[in-house]
């Protein structure tokens, strides 16, 4: 045991990043024993969990080098000598990403992604790739090649699609912080599942330059941690504006001090279960909402029910996605599907023949939803709701066919109380909000304005540290 930045004795698997960045900048633990301790972590516990696709072997002699800088007297970026993990679905130079595809299975990009130049360049340590469906795209984390990942709460349930290997990674101690990716709630939902913090910040926020459409993105980088301050710390290390992505134009970078003090401190917040009846959403889940909102009414916040008219959003988002994903990927299906799995060939065959009228008509739907949205955060300063719609459910279903009943139009309508927030772009976070009777995590999303980052993690902090809506350690997490 050795003493956290806290003065503490934990293990340093069970540190923050915040506390475990403090240490190694004190020189209070080395970089090389960090790495050690989360490396004997995956190889005791993926073996079940298999949360990682790629296991970066080069990791120790990262950490060896990070630690001669730290001898040296060099500057030290923000998160230097701090293990992490990557989706497999971000490039990283010479380690293995395969984007869950067994085509991609022996690819080595030459070059990272923006976002892991930054975190490289920050300092932080990258132990390996996480597990993800194909392409990202599957209720369950599992590919032809790995998983499925199994969810720490009970390993027979899933993890959740598609940063659901980020989620365990960082859940069971692996890593305290990794990196996730987020188009209908794949980093929202995982966080949900797994206990965990999980930011799909505002599209545009983190910069994705070698994403080919310019504009009118659904899809964003996103952070999956056990706090709300580990989680800001990653992201003012992806967040900043590039040259490359029109997204980012004036843009500013987003930096944490004073996020905690926030100027337009949160006092009204808007709180709905499925958005009047719009959305699916188990009933157990949104019970344990309503309790966490009733807490947060309790704790001398203004809660009030209400929700904005989101007619059409399954609609809209489904047929955007859908044109998304036959441009991105219908070359693969050309080139055959006997090697993609099922979900993947699914989702990208409904963008074939998709006409022009279509994609208008739900960006038309869009503005509108927007524009409720917009006309809703004029009156309250952050909207509450649950962040999964349903409870982590069994590897073996492979997706959810009916909620409280009821059968679902599509294997992908279970994430319509996410998948509305993509829709319109605004920032969003997970936060851990209570238990189901099986002892299944649930989280509390929170959305606030675009580019709001600020004041959704500053809430999300009160949450997490008067309300205990907080991560707790997995009954996995204890097996070494």
């Amino acid at each position: 045991m050795k003493a956290d930045a806290l003065g503490t004795s934990r293990a340093p698997w069970q540190w923050t990043a915040v506390e475990a960045a403090t240490a190694v900048r004190e020189k209070r633990i080395r970089s090389a024993e960090l790495v050690a301790e989360c490396l004997a972590r995956v190889e005791a516990l993926d073996g079940s969990l298999k949360a990682f696709a790629t296991v970066n072997r080069d990791a120790e002699s990262d950490a060896a080098a990070a630690d001669r800088s730290v001898a040296a007297g060099r500057r030290l970026g923000p998160l230097h000598g701090v293990p992490i993990a990557i989706k497999d679905l971000a490039a990283t130079k010479g380690l293995r990403t395969t984007f869950g595809c067994a085509r991609f299975a022996d690819h080595v990009p030459p070059v990272d992604d923006l976002c892991v130049a930054r975190l490289r360049r920050a300092g932080a340590i990258i132990i390996g790739k996480t597990t993800t469906p194909e392409f990202g795209f599957g209720a369950v984390c599992a590919n032809r090649m790995n998983g499925p990942t199994c969810n720490p709460f009970d390993p027979t349930r899933t993890s959740g699609g598609s940063s659901g290997g980020s989620a365990v990674a960082v859940a069971t101690g692996m890593v305290a912080l990794a990196h996730g990716t987020d188009f209908g709630g794949s980093v929202r939902t995982p966080a949900s599942f797994c206990g965990i913090v999980g930011l799909r910040p505002t599209p545009g926020r983190i910069p994705e330059p070698a994403y080919p459409p310019a504009w009118n993105r659904l899809s964003t980088h996103g952070v999956l941690g056990r706090t709300v301050e580990d989680v800001a710390l990653m992201f003012e290390v992806m967040a900043g504006p590039d040259a490359g992505d029109a997204m980012t134009m004036g843009v500013p970078a987003w930096k944490r001090p004073g996020y905690e003090r926030e100027a337009g401190r949160v006092e009204r917040v808007a709180y709905t279960d499925d958005f009047g009846g719009s959305v699916p959403v188990d009933a157990e889940v949104g019970a344990i909402v309503r309790q966490a909102a009733q807490a947060i009414g309790g704790h001398g916040w203004t809660v009030a029910e209400l929700s904005p008219d989101v007619k059409g959003v399954r609609e809209a988002f489904q047929t955007l996605r859908a044109a998304v994903l036959d441009r991105q990927y219908g070359s693969l299906l050309e080139e055959g599907t006997n090697d993609l799995t099922e979900s993947f060939v699914w989702n990208v065959a409904r963008g074939k023949g998709m006409s022009a009228r279509d994609y208008l008509a739900a960006e038309e739907t869009r503005g509108r939803i927007v524009r409720e949205f917009s006309a809703l955060f004029r009156r309250y300063d952050i909207l509450a709701l649950p962040a999964a719609g349903v409870l982590p459910f069994a590897n073996e279903d492979g997706g959810v066919d009916a909620v409280n009943g009821r059968p679902l139009a599509n294997i992908i309508d279970y994430l319509a109380v996410t998948f509305a927030i993509s829709l319109v772009g605004f920032p969003a976070l997970s936060i851990p909000c209570g238990h189901s009777s099986t002892g299944l995590p649930i989280g509390l999303q929170l959305v606030a304005p675009p580019f709001k980052e600020t004041r959704l993690l500053h809430f999300a902090k009160r949450l997490q540290d008067n309300l205990g809506f907080r991560h707790h350690w997995p009954p996995t997490a204890s097996r070494i």
